[in-house]
């Protein structure tokens, strides 16, 4: 895992086809969820090596060894999530690739900081299996529960397009205790209403609980970007105003009046 840059993603792939031989052995896979899983872990390999090439790091690193170990769990989960829509999986099996995902989601974080190896690629990397696992989650559960529940997780997809017509959405955002629990509280509620712990009705109403703590956490966000860059375009025009008024056109000294001899 901390190999060479050139060989840690794909150490990462051959890792992703070896727990998918496993599950096809003992769970059975079907087609659709062959085709979803590989294509899933070719981009990630992809996307993985384009950024380590990006920032020059020549090998992955202890900390994001173990967001590729938990992104190569998820790549399980969502080839039997696929192929969940053409026959039961067994929910044990599933339950636990996410479980153990997201136990491992506090770990890289741990390591980084005890291994002085943050960096900006980890903290994205992370992210983007985190936000992927979400997704997948709330596509199972649309199953029983309808699929409004993919807003959950097509929420952060939706934001990073709007971003690329609105640029202020990208501004740094300050940071806050309740988004981070808002996250979890994403990843626990769908947990349970994939493994069916809680009545239809309970499950239903958490499920619900996390959609509406998600749009108030997205929406306040949004607010305050947007009044960050209304001030911020409001302090551009009060510089430029300032700027034309400090503007003076030199003046002409008066010519000396002649001397009648």
């Amino acid at each position: 895992m901390t190999a060479r840059e050139s060989r840690g993603p794909i150490v990462g792939l051959a890792a992703h086809l070896i727990l998918m031989l496993a599950l096809a052995a003992t769970t059975g896979v079907s087609a659709a969820g062959w085709l979803a899983g590989t294509a899933y872990a070719v981009i990630l390999a992809g996307s993985l090596g384009a950024g380590m090439h990006r920032t020059g790091m020549r090998a992955l690193g202890p900390a994001n060894a173990v967001t590729l170990g938990r992104a190569t769990l998820v790549g399980g989960v969502t080839a039997l999530v696929v192929t969940s829509f053409e026959a039961p999986v067994p929910l044990p099996v599933l339950v636990t690739l996410i479980g153990v995902a997201l136990a491992l989601d506090g770990v890289d974080g741990q390591v980084a900081r005890r291994t002085n190896s943050t960096t900006q690629l980890g903290a994205r990397f992370d992210m983007e299996v985190d936000a992927f696992l979400i997704l997948v989650l709330s596509v199972f559960v649309a199953g029983t529960f309808g699929w409004w529940t993919i807003a959950i997780g097509a929420f952060r997809y939706v934001f990073v397009a709007a971003s690329w017509a609105w640029p202020w959405l990208n501004a740094a955002l300050p940071p806050k205790f309740s988004r981070k629990v808002v996250a979890a509280v994403q990843g626990v509620v769908l947990v349970v209403a994939t493994a069916s712990l809680l009545p239809d009705a309970l499950a239903l109403t958490a499920v619900a609980g996390a959609l509406v703590s998600l749009v108030w956490s997205f929406g306040r966000d949004v607010l305050w970007l947007r009044d960050q860059e209304q001030k911020r375009r409001f302090a551009e025009a009060r510089a430029e105003v300032v700027a034309r008024r400090s503007v003076t056109v030199p003046r002409q000294r008066p010519r000396p009046a002649p001397v009648n001899v």
